[in-house]
């Protein structure tokens, strides 16, 4: 581990804030939201983590204005190895050398659409800890298995095969329920701290940050957050407005 990660890991169950702007944003439009954005963290506590994670193109532009910040880089995939020939396929060197630190593994677009596997989820997540990243490492079901009752079933076995060999003092985890992602529709925040609950309780770790992810709005925020299990949030569409994602991150708790 090269020590990038591990500064970020110095306070107990840290709150993490996190977008995921997954396809959209050119340069040009990344660097227009954050000259709206950054101005309205002035008076956001300190003890919040403030990350965006963002296509690979806009990635290095975002580390050089975002130098000296608050505001972390995040990279969107990472693959297991060092090098080779895996087209379009990104390494933890590329993304280190640029200021990336986070990294999100896992999502469920990325299983549902690109045919992640939790064997492959957890070669990559440990790809990034190797590399000094911080992994975000989405678990969650689909609506067909909850309403079969699988919820809690399922994110164990996502978590069991996830984690293996995994160093849990460097890690995120992000709770998305899949039924809830885009839709509009949100897991109702005790809902959401209930399987979050469950989720810590399998952990060796239980200091690990755990997030919600899905469909979080600045309308939701701060009965997500005022949650007691619930360590951040993992923002997708509401992320994309500045004025939106700010008042996510400066929720009321």
């Amino acid at each position: 581990m090269n020590g990038l990660a591990r500064s970020e890991q110095s306070a107990v169950r840290r709150i993490i804030i996190a977008g995921n702007w997954k396809m959209y944003k050119t340069q040009a439009e990344a660097l227009e939201f954050l000259q709206a954005f950054l101005p309205q963290l002035s008076e956001t506590p300190e003890s919040r983590k403030v990350v965006l994670c963002a296509p690979f193109t806009t990635l290095s532009s975002l580390s050089k204005t975002l130098h000296g910040s608050r505001v972390r880089v995040g990279a969107q995939n990472i693959h297991w190895a060092k090098e080779g020939a895996f087209t379009g396929e990104i390494s933890g060197a590329m993304l280190t050398e640029i200021g990336v630190r986070y990294v999100v593994v896992g999502h469920s677009e990325r299983r549902q659409y690109f045919g992640e596997t939790d064997e492959t989820v957890n070669q990559r997540l440990l790809a990034a800890q190797s590399f000094g990243l911080l992994p975000i490492l989405c678990v969650g079901e689909s609506k067909q298995q909850r309403d079969a009752g699988e919820t809690e079933a399922v994110i164990s076995r996502q978590l069991e095969r996830g984690l293996v060999g995994a160093d849990q003092t460097n890690l995120v985890i992000a709770y998305e329920p899949i039924w809830a992602i885009g839709t509009g529709d949100t897991c109702a925040a005790e809902e959401a701290n209930r399987v979050i609950g469950l989720i810590r309780s399998q952990l060796k770790d239980t200091d690990v940050p755990i997030q919600y992810g899905g469909s979080v709005k600045p309308e939701n925020i701060d009965e997500i957050m005022a949650q007691p299990e619930i360590d951040g949030a993992l923002v997708g569409g509401a992320s994309l407005e500045a004025e939106s994602f700010a008042r996510i991150v400066n929720y009321q708790s």
